[in-house]
């Protein structure tokens, strides 16, 4: 049986190669704990779940949505942006729900890229930009950031001919894996960039709501003229814990947001309408358990990078997302290498920084959404290893 050549080059992806690696040693045995998913372990929020108990009891929930989503939810993701970003979204035609901000950011280049058309995209970065424009027949184009920028791209530095024929340059802030984050300057400055190189500005804003030490994240389209060239993707993943229920949105400029819409009706049939009704009440409700979690993400912070900085790894906190981004030890130059002898010694399962690009080689990647206990655990071997002591008897 011959594949397409699109599934031959997949390369395998990320999370599956780190849950193979994680059978492997349990099947050896090994009580492993694992840094490496940014899937939340806190539970979805009561009143939410019981918002979803209600809808799930409503035959008309139990039918085809529509691709666009519910009126309600749309008209909740333009009441939150305006709360939250004080930007004014039209519900009808600038608002798209998606089966998980993933789902859209996969399908965004189909609206856009032809066979050799160029889409830009940071590098470290997410790997699912680069495989929805492989999927297309687009060219990716790398641009890398780094550590001395505060892992913010030099958008001068692409060059002319490149700029002028990308149709997508990704922007991922809060960013993952860094946990780097950029201000309003920085998006004025890529929102006038885009419309120097008629580029759309895809910008990831998953990771919005989860923020620490006063940090309060931007949206792109808090900038004036934004909405020309960008659209935004969002979702109630990381913000609500609600990772297993796959609900997001699109939002922003009206015609890509539209492309999206009709991408999607020919692809999916929508996010399931009780699913909507939760996000309906997750958007609406209050922020105390925002709050709540990030207080539980930040302590988890700290401590990890206590005991990175006893392994010798160069690390600043991060002031958003759900990872700590680390620099490898003086001597230490392969990522891969380095999580292959920590898992090894320790049991303890992170990310290495080369995952996400070349221009992350040097770095892993920690996760902060283990329970209390286990990230305790993971810590208290990592620093038995860092005073080299023996951590397994296997």
């Amino acid at each position: 049986m011959k594949l397409a050549r699109r599934v031959e080059q997949l390369p395998p992806y990320l999370f599956a190669r780190i849950s193979e690696l994680i059978a492997a040693k349990r099947a050896a045995g090994v009580d492993v704990i694992s840094f490496g998913i940014g899937d939340p372990d806190l539970p979805t929020p009561d009143y939410i779940l019981d918002s979803l108990k209600r809808a799930a009891e409503v035959p008309v929930n139990h039918r085809y949505p529509e691709t666009e989503g519910l009126p309600e939810f749309r008209q909740a993701v333009a009441r939150w942006y305006e709360r939250r970003h004080h930007v004014a979204l039209d519900p009808e035609r600038e608002v798209v729900s998606l089966i998980g901000s993933k789902e859209g950011i996969g399908h965004l280049p189909l609206c856009l890229v032809d066979p050799g058309d160029v889409v830009l995209m940071t590098d470290p970065g997410y790997p699912v930009y680069e495989i929805g424009t492989m999927f297309c027949g687009g060219e990716s184009v790398k641009v890398p950031l780094r550590e001395e920028d505060g892992w913010l791209p030099r958008l001068d530095d692409i060059p002319a001919d490149v700029a002028d024929r990308a149709r997508i340059i990704w922007l991922n802030y809060p960013n993952n894996p860094t946990g780097a984050v950029a201000d309003r300057a920085f998006f004025e400055e890529a929102v006038a960039w885009a419309k120097t190189h008629d580029v759309v500005i895809a910008h990831d804003l998953a990771y919005s709501e989860v923020t620490y030490d006063g940090y309060v994240a931007p949206s792109i389209l808090e900038v004036d003229g934004a909405r020309d060239v960008a659209i935004e993707f969002n979702s109630l993943s990381k913000s609500f814990n609600m990772t297993g229920w796959r609900i997001g949105m699109a939002v922003g400029n009206a015609t890509l947001v539209d492309a999206l819409r009709r991408v999607k009706s020919n692809l999916d049939s929508g996010v399931p309408q009780a699913v909507q009704q939760m996000a309906i009440t997750a958007l609406d409700g209050p922020s105390e358990a925002i709050t709540s979690h990030n207080d539980i993400y930040r302590r988890r912070r700290d401590r990890v990078v206590e005991v990175l900085r006893q392994l010798g790894l160069r690390v600043e906190p991060p002031k958003a997302s759900l990872y700590v981004w680390a620099r490898l030890p003086e001597g230490e130059h392969s990522s891969a290498d380095y999580a292959g002898r920590l898992i090894d010694a320790t049991g303890v399962v992170v990310t290495p920084g080369v995952s996400y690009g070349p221009a992350g080689e040097g770095y892993i990647r920690i996760s902060l959404t283990l329970a209390d206990d286990r990230v305790e655990e993971g810590l208290r071997r990592l620093s038995a290893f860092a005073r080299g002591e023996q951590v397994l008897d296997t």
